[in-house]
C-alpha cells in the first residue's frame, strides 16, 4: 500500500512538473558558488537558485538549519572529547603518582625486604597501569556515547483490524474409554 501511493504521489509531482515546465516561460536556472562554505557543511559548495524567491527562502532557512544543527553536533563532540581527554590525563597522573610512591617505597626498603618491597611495587604499579586504562576507556565510551544523537524514529501507527477477532474454540478433552 504504501508502495502503490508513494507512486501515486511520485507520479502527480513529474506531472506538475511537466505541465509548469511546458506552459511556464523558460527560467533559467543559475547556480553560484559560494568559497566561504567549509567542507563540513552541507550541500555541493554552493547555493541553487530556483527563480522562485519563496522556494529559495526555504531552501536558504533549510541550508542555515543545517549548518547550525552540524554546528551543534561538532561542538557536542569537541565537548566531549576535551572532557575525555582531562579525564584520560587525570588517570594517567594519579598512575605515575602511585608507580612514584611505589618505587620510592622500595628506595626506602631495608636491604632484607628490598626484593619483597620491590615485588610489592611491581604489583601495584601493573594495579595503577589496569585501572588508569580501564579510566581511560570509560571515558572514551562515555565520549562516544555522548556525541551520538539518535535519529528521531516516529512511532509505527498499528493498523487496525479489518474483522473482529474470531472467538477461541472450546479445547477438546478426551473422554476415557469405555469399560468393556
Amino acid at each position: 500500500m504504501n508502495k502503490l501511493l508513494a507512486t501515486l504521489i511520485g507520479g502527480l509531482f513529474a506531472t506538475s512538473v511537466y505541465a509548469q515546465s511546458t506552459t511556464a516561460p523558460a527560467t533559467p536556472v543559475t547556480t553560484t558558488t559560494d568559497t566561504t562554505m567549509s567542507s563540513g557543511q552541507s550541500g555541493a559548495a554552493g547555493t541553487t537558485s530556483t527563480g522562485n524567491a519563496d522556494a529559495d527562502k526555504k531552501i536558504a532557512k533549510a541550508n542555515e538549519k543545517e549548518a547550525k544543527e552540524m554546528s551543534k553536533q561538532n561542538e557536542k563532540i569537541d565537548k566531549a572529547t576535551a572532557k575525555a581527554n582531562e579525564k584520560k590525563a587525570k588517570a594517567h597522573d594519579k598512575a605515575a603518582k602511585k608507580i612514584d610512591k611505589a618505587n620510592d617505597k622500595v628506595a626506602k626498603a631495608d636491604p632484607e625486604d628490598k626484593a619483597k618491597a620491590a615485588a610489592k611495587a611491581e604489583e601495584k604499579t601493573a594495579e595503577a597501569n589496569y585501572d588508569a586504562q580501564k579510566t581511560m576507556i570509560k571515558a572514551d565510551e562515555k565520549a562516544r556515547r555522548r556525541s551520538w544523537t539518535p535519529t528521531p524514529i516516529k512511532p509505527r501507527r498499528m493498523p487496525r483490524p479489518t474483522k473482529s477477532a474470531p472467538k477461541p474454540r472450546p479445547k477438546r478433552t478426551r473422554m476415557p474409554p469405555n469399560n468393556r
